[in-house]
């Protein structure tokens, strides 16, 4: 997550978080290149309007560096130019604030599916010997389903 506002860093980053995600955050552009050459992500929600390195620069150096991260563009800039720039650069979609933090999850989810980064997801919860399937509101305990 990269962003020059605390809050919008927090929001996002606490939502995907809650979702089950592992975040990193960084509020520039530059420091975003150091962690991508770290550490690659599985994907980068990325401002355009950075302090230092703006992302769109940004997305063209990780790019120029073979590092072909899927990148979600969250920015207030809305015009269409600006949407056709994000997206041409290497941007995988493009979000502009104001925005709903269950959209933005539901794009983060789409990404990785759509890339093949999404993990393996049965949607059960575990604990011993009792299973909880969320998407069928199913318990199991020992092998035998109750609903």
């Amino acid at each position: 997550m990269v962003d020059d506002e605390p809050s919008i860093i927090d929001a996002v980053a606490t939502s995907l978080r809650y979702e089950g995600f592992e975040v990193d955050e960084a509020m520039s552009g530059r420091r975003a290149l150091a962690m991508a050459q770290e550490r690659t992500p599985d994907l980068v929600v990325l401002d355009i309007m950075l302090p230092d390195i703006n992302g769109l620069e940004v997305t063209r150096r990780l790019r120029a560096d073979g590092i072909r991260v899927p990148v979600l563009f969250l920015t207030a800039r809305d015009s269409l130019d600006d949407k056709l720039a994000g997206l041409t650069v290497g941007g995988d979609d493009y979000v502009t604030k104001p925005f709903a933090l269950a959209e933005l999850v539901a794009r983060v989810q789409a990404i990785l599916r759509r890339t093949g980064r999404a993990e393996d997801d049965d949607h059960l919860l575990r604990f011993a010997d009792l299973e909880m399937d969320e998407d069928a509101h199913e318990v199991r305990r020992s092998g035998t389903w109750s609903t």
